[in-house]
């Protein structure tokens, strides 16, 4: 990292800056034609129930506090549902199921993430993606996620306090073991299992698995509400236990 030193009273302005820029780079990348042309159909055709919205139809920044904790990665915004509303995991059923974790694990101030000035306020938390624009069938391709990595890692590397960093999926768990293997990191052993927590290294982030929470794995009951509550409870358990683990020269 380059910078302030952590420590420093400028530290915090430094993160919020860099990760605002970050976010401004993100919306106007255009570097993937067949998301572009996607988003942009979806944006114009609208569904029947949002025919009165104006859809956002841009990449999808990520959202969160810039000091956080937890930092949760998802997979993609949804067409109906971030790629309409221009905030992560909002305005669909996935965010709200989400959403619902993180209030009553006292993480949000609301159980719902309806729109981008519904009022909704994260608590040491910071929610991204693997891709930040909506994919067809919810499926980008690999050339995809190699184009928009640079941007979670970007985010990593900004992110100075995370304590626990929670894969929503396995294209978002497989993701994360990208960065680890960029930094040098051990990964053999990383295996995706819903609720499975990994002690990376003394000096990173404890890193758990989820099942995403799209509308498959809900209305199936893959992943239930208490299941995922279960993984958000010990998320925060092991951001006590981190405390004591070294600083994280990258993240």
């Amino acid at each position: 990292m380059t910078g302030p030193n952590p420590q420093s009273k400028n530290c915090e302005r430094y993160r919020r800056t860099k990760l605002r820029r970050i976010a401004d780079e993100v919306v106007r990348c255009k570097a993937c034609s067949r998301l572009v042309e996607y988003r942009q159909k979806v944006a114009h055709q609208r569904k029947r129930e949002f025919k009165d919205w104006t859809y956002w139809g841009r990449p999808v920044p990520s959202f969160g506090d810039p000091r956080a904790e937890f930092v949760i990665i998802g997979l993609a915004p949804a067409a109906h549902g971030a790629n309409r509303t221009g905030r992560m995991f909002t305005g669909d059923s996935s965010g709200n199921f989400l959403m619902r974790a993180l209030y009553e694990a006292g993480l949000a101030n609301k159980p719902r993430s309806e729109r981008a000035d519904d009022g909704l306020q994260l608590n040491n938390t910071y929610l991204t993606a693997t891709v930040r624009c909506a994919p067809p069938k919810n499926k980008p391709t690999r050339l995809e996620l190699d184009t928009c990595k640079r941007f979670l890692h970007l985010e990593l590397d900004s992110l100075r306090n995370g304590k626990v960093v929670l894969a929503l999926g396995k294209v978002a768990f497989e993701a994360y073991k990208q960065y680890l293997r960029e930094k040098s990191m051990n990964v053999e052993g990383l295996t995706f299992v819903h609720g499975a927590c990994y002690n990376v290294a003394p000096h990173f982030p404890y890193f758990l698995a989820s099942y995403h929470p799209s509308r498959q794995n809900t209305q199936t009951r893959r992943l239930t509400a208490e299941m995922l509550s279960m993984v958000v409870r010990e998320m925060k358990k092991k951001a006590k236990k981190n405390h004591l683990k070294h600083r994280n020269p990258y993240f």
